[in-house]
């Protein structure tokens, strides 16, 4: 990927990192208080999967990296990356969704969105812009992500996919 950045934009979330800490230390009160009764059992060990679980969403979700260059588009957040050759770009948009799908949760989410499988890489305070592929990945169809500035970051990635389609169109 060249180093030429048309667009790099690094996003946290104050609102999902508090609450992934929120869920962590409720499951560690929670765990904490089944111990002190002297049972462990299933339940117990359910606790530690959630106490470790937030716990690493954590830190793992604090930052989303978007950097678009003009052959890819890179998304990272966290120890998860996903890469779109702007070749691959078949159409751009925000991201309408239903309020309980937008407000859902924060992370990496694999989900079915008007018949079509999605890849979304978001927060909670900001809008998300999405992506259609000509080519999917795997069943990967879409790819969504939350963005500060969606309508210049739209505007830059309909530029640079036009160019790849045509690069005897360039400056």
């Amino acid at each position: 990927m060249s180093e030429n950045l048309l667009y790099d934009e690094q996003i946290s979330s104050k609102r999902t990192t508090a609450l992934f800490a929120m869920l962590s230390v409720i499951s560690a009160l929670l765990l904490a208080w089944q111990l002190s009764r002297g049972r462990a059992g299933f339940l117990g060990g359910l606790l530690i999967f959630l106490v470790v679980f937030f716990l690493f969403s954590t830190l793992n979700y604090r930052m989303i990296h978007i950097q678009l260059t003009p052959q890819a588009l890179k998304l990272r957040f966290g120890i998860f990356s996903w890469t779109v050759p702007l070749d691959n770009v078949a159409a751009c948009a925000l991201d309408d969704l239903p309020w309980f799908m937008r407000n859902g949760g924060a992370g990496v989410h694999f989900m079915t969105i008007r018949g079509r499988y999605r890849v979304s890489f978001n927060v909670l305070e900001h809008p998300r812009v999405v992506i259609a592929l000509r080519e999917k990945v795997g069943p990967v169809r879409d790819v969504s992500f939350t963005t500060r500035d969606p309508e210049a970051l739209l505007e830059l990635l309909h530029q640079a996919a036009v160019l790849q389609a045509h690069p005897d169109s360039g400056e």
